[in-house]
């Protein structure tokens, strides 16, 4: 016996595991544009002017490709920010070598956070993991990039320019009217950052807790070198690698800095390699437990050790300290500095 088969077509929504839109490319040209690009496998952002007080919030799919294809400047406003946001998993986001212009001029009062006007910071947030690579941040009001990515992230070929906040203005009493302005704060692990280059007037980064975070073949100038911390109570930084940079005319080169009323924290497992220093103004190298104050008494509850430094080539001015450590009791190690 047989039977009829009938055949049915379903509609083509149903039998698509992915739904159609996420095989879309999304164009961004103002940020009306951005809730239906962000559903889409790939994001173009062409150039434009974000409003003032408003923050550029990008959350898009797992996988997403996003390309800047123009530079992209921020109105000024005295806010709190972000200007610039980012979150997802496995993105690749490439900027081409196109801008984020902050506008920092127009905020700069030689305070950054700590007074004078509201400065929206940090200027880019990222919480995204994969690959972000090829962007350049142009005069950033404070703080450039919080980074929290949720799994591995490889940021590289970056540029971050606050030069021009070198310079006093007739807001910043004679100082340099760039302030707070550093590179990247991290607090996050599995992260490279490679391959970049920052001039500011603050810490090219600073490390305040995470693990297996790695930041080589880097040029930092102008501001306070690379550093871990300042570490807080509960904070623990563990493999850390400083690989193969370069620090000029910086205040310090290599600095690892703890709260002196910081308990419960640690900082374990850091190499430092192969890393230039010239034109340091304060201190080659130093590891100081009495943050915020510089070589004051130490505290006693960050544990400190199994820090190693490898051949570091670090050159200071006549007035600089080359190499100074301000440690409590549970600063321990063999220190060896016979490779500097």
């Amino acid at each position: 016996m047989r039977f009829p088969i009938a055949l049915v077509t379903l509609p083509a929504a149903l039998v698509a595991a992915t739904p159609a839109g996420r095989r879309c490319t999304g164009t961004i040209s103002s940020l009306d544009d951005v809730a239906a690009a962000q559903k889409c496998a790939t994001i173009n952002i062409n150039a434009f002017t974000v409003p003032a007080g408003k923050s550029f919030d990008i959350s898009a799919i797992d996988g997403a490709t996003i390309n800047m294809l123009g530079d992209v400047k921020f109105g000024v406003a005295n806010w709190a920010g972000p200007l610039f946001s980012v979150t997802g998993s496995n993105l690749i986001f490439n900027g081409n070598n196109h801008t984020f212009d902050g506008q920092g001029a127009s905020y700069w009062d030689g305070q950054g956070g700590n007074g004078g006007v509201t400065k929206p910071h940090p200027m880019m947030k990222i919480k995204m993991s994969g690959s972000y690579s090829n962007v350049k941040v142009l005069n950033s009001p404070a703080h450039v990039y919080s980074v929290s990515n949720p799994a591995k992230l490889v940021m590289s070929k970056l540029t971050i320019d606050n030069s021009a906040g070198d310079k006093a203005n007739s807001k910043s009493d004679g100082k340099a009217a760039g302030h707070n302005t550093d590179g990247f704060d991290v607090s996050t692990n599995d992260l490279t950052i490679e391959d970049s280059t920052i001039l500011n007037q603050d810490d090219c980064i600073a490390i305040n807790k995470g693990s297996n975070i790695i930041f080589q073949r880097n040029t930092c100038s102008g501001g306070h070198g690379i550093s871990i911390g300042s570490v807080s109570t509960g904070a623990t930084v563990t493999g850390v690698q400083v690989l193969n940079n370069k620090v000029l005319d910086s205040d310090q080169a290599l600095r690892i800095k703890t709260k002196a009323d910081a308990t419960d924290a640690s900082v374990t497992t850091v190499t430092y390699t192969g890393n230039t220093a010239s034109g340091i103004r304060r201190f080659g190298v130093i590891v100081d437990q009495s943050y915020p104050s510089t070589l004051g008494t130490p505290g006693n509850n960050v544990v400190i050790s199994g820090v190693n430094f490898g051949t570091n080539d670090i050159a200071v001015n006549s007035d600089a300290q080359r190499v100074v450590v301000d440690c409590g009791a549970k600063c321990t190690g063999a220190w060896d500095w016979s490779a500097l």
